[in-house]
C-alpha cells in the first residue's frame, strides 16, 4: 500500500454527500435494517438467557450467526459482484422481516422454544452473510468521487443512530410485551427493502467469465497478495474475536449491574453513543496523516476500555467504558473500510468485501461464541478481563508483523 494517497480527488462535504440522492436513500435504508439487527440483538439474547439462564446458550447465539457465514461467504461475495447489488440487499432484507415475523408470531402465541430461537437465528446470519458485503460494494458507486472516507464515516453516523435508538426501543419493547420487538423489527426491515430499491448507484463493473472455483476464491488470493489489507483485516478479525464483550451484556445486566431489559439496552446503546460522537468527528475531519499508526491506537484504546468495562460494578463508568470503546471501534471501521475499497476494483468488490466479511463482520458472532465459552469456564469478570487484555496484545505483536500497515499515511 502505497504511503500517498489512493486518490487525489477533491473531498466532497458531509452536506453535499447528504443531498446526494443515491447516497441518502443508501443510508436510510441501511439505518432501518442496523435499527432492525440491535433489536433483535436485545430480544433474542434476553429471551434466550430467560428461558436457559446459561451463558453458553448466550454464546451459542453468536456461533449460529457465525456458521452461515463460514458456509456461505464465498458465494455471497460471487453473488455481489454477478448480479444487480441493490436487489440482492433487498432480498435479504425481506428474509430478515419474514424471519422476525416468525419469532414474533411463536411469541406471542407462547410457542417459542431455544431450538426455534437458534433455527431463526441461523435463518438471519444467512440473510446477514449476503447483505453485509454486498452493502459493503454498493457504497462506492454511490458516494461521489473521492469522498469514500467522509461517506463512510456519515453512514456509519446514520447506522450508529439506528444502533442507540434500537436497543433501547428494543429494551422497552420487550418489557412491554416480547412480540411487540419483533414485530417492530419487520416493519423497519420491510420499509428498508423499499428504501433500497430507489438507490441509483454508477453501473456496476461485472467481472468476465465469473463461472468456476477460481473467480469464487479470487478476493482470497487479491488479499493476500496486499499485506497492508491482509493486516488490516486480520488485526480487527482478532480484536474482535478477543474483545467480544458485548455477548456477555445480558450477564452484566443482570447479574452484575443489577438492572433490567432497559438497562441492558442502554448498555448496548453505549458503545454506539461514542461511535455516533467519532463519527461526527470524523464527517468533518477526515483522517489525512499517520492513518496506520492511528489503526493500532485506536485496536489498543478499545482493548484499555474493554478492561475497565469489565472490572467495573458501576453503571455509569460501565456506559462510560463501552461509549469509548465505541469510539476507538469506528476510527478502526473507517480506516479499515476506506483502504480495502480504495484499492479494491469495483468487479472484485463483493469477493473481497465477503472475506472482509468473514473476518471482521462475522467475528462478532464468533467472539461473542468465544466470550460465552469463557464465561462459562472462569465467569463473566475474568472472561472479559482477558479478553481486553488479548486485544492489546494483538495490536502490539501486528505492529511488528505488518509493518507495510504501519507505514500508511493517507487515504484519499
Amino acid at each position: 500500500m502505497p504511503d500517498q494517497p489512493i486518490s487525489g480527488n477533491p473531498p466532497v462535504s458531509a452536506r453535499a454527500l447528504l443531498s446526494h440522492r443515491a447516497f441518502l436513500f443508501f443510508l436510510l435504508s441501511r439505518s432501518l435494517s442496523r435499527f432492525s439487527s440491535q433489536i433483535a440483538a436485545v430480544a433474542i439474547g434476553w429471551q434466550i438467557y430467560d428461558l436457559t439462564g446459561s451463558a453458553f446458550d448466550l454464546g451459542m447465539v453468536g456461533l449460529v450467526q457465525f456458521l452461515p457465514t463460514a458456509l456461505l461467504v464465498f458465494i455471497a461475495g460471487h453473488a455481489a459482484d454477478r448480479y444487480e447489488r441493490k436487489r440482492v440487499v433487498q432480498l435479504c432484507q425481506l428474509v430478515e422481516a419474514a424471519t422476525a415475523l416468525y419469532l414474533g408470531v411463536i411469541t406471542y402465541l407462547g410457542l417459542v422454544s431455544e431450538v426455534q430461537i437458534f433455527v431463526a437465528t441461523f435463518v438471519l446470519g444467512i440473510a446477514g452473510a449476503f447483505e453485509s458485503p454486498t452493502t459493503a460494494a454498493l457504497l462506492p458507486a454511490i458516494a461521489p468521487q473521492g469522498s469514500l472516507q467522509r461517506a463512510t464515516a456519515v453512514s456509519s453516523g446514520a447506522a450508529q443512530v439506528a444502533t442507540i435508538t434500537g436497543p433501547a426501543l428494543g429494551g422497552f419493547a420487550y418489557a412491554v410485551a416480547p412480540h411487540l420487538a419483533y414485530a417492530v423489527m419487520v416493519l423497519f426491515w420491510i420499509f428498508g427493502m423499499i428504501l433500497t430499491g430507489f438507490i441509483r448507484p454508477r453501473p456496476q463493473a461485472i467481472a468476465k467469465d465469473m463461472a468456476g472455483a477460481d473467480n469464487i476464491f479470487a478476493g482470497v488470493r487479491f488479499i493476500r497478495g496486499n499485506p497492508a489489507i491482509l493486516g488490516t483485516i486480520s488485526l480487527d478479525l482478532f480484536a474482535v474475536l478477543f474483545g467480544g464483550v458485548t455477548a456477555l451484556l445480558p450477564i452484566y445486566a443482570r447479574d452484575i449491574l443489577q438492572t433490567g431489559p432497559m438497562g441492558l439496552g442502554i448498555l448496548r446503546a453505549a458503545p454506539a453513543v461514542g461511535a455516533l460522537l467519532m463519527t461526527m468527528v470524523l464527517a468533518r475531519h477526515a483522517i489525512s496523516r499517520h492513518v496506520g499508526p492511528r489503526m493500532f491506537q485506536a485496536v489498543i484504546v478499545f482493548g484499555v476500555a474493554t478492561i475497565v468495562f469489565a472490572l467495573s460494578s458501576w453503571m455509569w463508568l460501565s456506559v462510560l467504558a463501552l461509549a469509548v470503546l465505541g469510539a476507538a471501534d469506528t476510527i478502526s471501521v473507517v480506516i479499515r473500510f476506506s483502504l480495502v475499497q480504495l484499492a479494491t476494483p469495483d468487479e472484485m468488490r463483493g469477493r473481497v468485501g465477503a472475506v472482509n466479511f468473514l473476518f471482521i463482520n462475522a467475528s462478532n458472532q464468533l467472539g461473542q461464541f468465544e466470550s460465552g465459552v469463557a464465561a462459562a469456564l472462569f465467569g463473566a469478570m475474568p472472561a472479559a478481563v482477558l479478553g481486553g487484555v488479548c486485544t492489546v496484545a494483538v495490536a502490539l505483536l501486528w505492529m511488528k508483523l505488518f509493518p507495510s500497515l504501519r507505514r500508511v499515511e493517507s487515504l484519499e
